[in-house]
């Protein structure tokens, strides 16, 4: 398998995280390829319409989209019995906990991506408050939400809190990082967890770089 992936992307690390907790980064080619939402990468978008990583090509397989990369991970390869954690329970009620914890770490790499392009990558007099203000706000909610309603397990690692771990670890790197004051219990597991060997061995570098334009 070959995974196209970017050193900086919270969403290609959940993938790389998953892999290496399920033994499944020994049958893995991982490439770091750069892409931006202001330019084209030919041969991303050869395998992805949308241009994005990560994108996984086992033989004539392409997947693209981490959480579909996770499900087909999951289905094709995990079914046999692993030295791994179990990323997905069997137990109706544990997966859908686990598809929702995703969700929400999800939507706050979503959120804070945007709130980020407003602050570091738009010029500050296109900038817009009020759009900046509302995708923080989106963070600052998931984050609480988190903190507040759901238990959290350093030792049940499974796909949801990976998801979440390398989200808010995103955050951190890119110094949006107030969800930690407002948080203590939901910073206090990312550092329990940011301490297993499959997020030691992933940690973020780079940043988004524009690629020359064809012409």
């Amino acid at each position: 398998m070959k995974l196209l992936y970017q050193t900086h992307s919270p969403y290609a690390r959940k993938v790389l995280v998953m892999a290496h907790e399920t033994g499944l980064v020994s049958r893995m080619t991982v490439v770091h390829m750069e892409t931006s939402p202001t330019a084209r990468n030919d041969e991303v978008f050869t395998l992805n319409p949308l241009g994005k990583v990560p994108v996984l090509v086992d033989e004539d397989e392409v997947i693209f989209d981490s959480s579909v990369i996770c499900d087909y991970l999951g289905q094709k390869y995990l079914d046999q019995k692993h030295d791994g954690v179990k990323c997905l329970a069997d137990d109706s009620k544990e997966y859908w906990a686990t598809r929702e914890l995703e969700a929400l770490a999800t939507g706050i790499a979503d959120a804070g991506i945007l709130a980020r392009w407003e602050l570091a990558r738009r010029p500050e007099d296109k900038r817009y408050q009020p759009f900046l203000e509302g995708q923080l706000l989106k963070v600052k909610e998931a984050c609480a939400y988190v903190g507040q309603k759901i238990v959290l397990d350093p030792a049940d690692f499974g796909l949801g809190q990976m998801a979440l771990a390398t989200a808010l670890s995103w955050l951190d790197y890119v110094g949006l990082r107030d969800f930690r004051a407002d948080n203590p219990g939901l910073s206090a597991w990312l550092d329990t967890v940011s301490m297993r060997p499959s997020m030691q061995a992933t940690a973020y570098s780079g940043t988004t770089l524009d690629l020359a334009r064809p012409g």
